[in-house]
């Protein structure tokens, strides 16, 4: 079965770093990303990374994140610097499968930036 599992979320000042690990298992991908939530808003996209490593960003963390993978680990990791408290959200892990390009998503880790 797929299966995406976040972690390395947690509470962290405001210019402080985090980073973010999603380990995928039961297929192979093709793009990777990350959405987040804030709450009482709508699940935003954050980034994406295809198999081959090309990346895009939202604008809003262009300069300050930075996602990456490792296919043989099959992780997807994002990196997050000069963090605001407007970055906290409930990070959220995606994929889609490379064959049928079916969607998964992983359960969600909280990150929360203290100003």
């Amino acid at each position: 079965q797929v299966q995406l599992v976040e972690s390395g979320g947690g509470l962290v000042q405001a210019g402080g770093s985090l980073r973010l690990s999603c380990v995928a298992s039961g297929s192979i991908f093709s793009a990777m990303g990350w959405y987040r939530q804030a709450l009482g808003k709508q699940r935003e996209w954050v980034a994406t990374i295809t198999r081959d490593g090309g990346t895009d960003y939202a604008g809003s963390v262009q300069g300050r994140f930075a996602i990456s993978r490792d296919n043989a680990k099959m992780t997807v990791y994002l990196q997050m610097n000069s963090l605001k408290p407007e970055d906290t959200a409930v990070y959220y892990c995606n994929a889609l499968t490379l064959f049928r390009n079916r969607e998964f998503w992983g359960q969600g880790t909280q990150v929360t930036v203290s100003s």
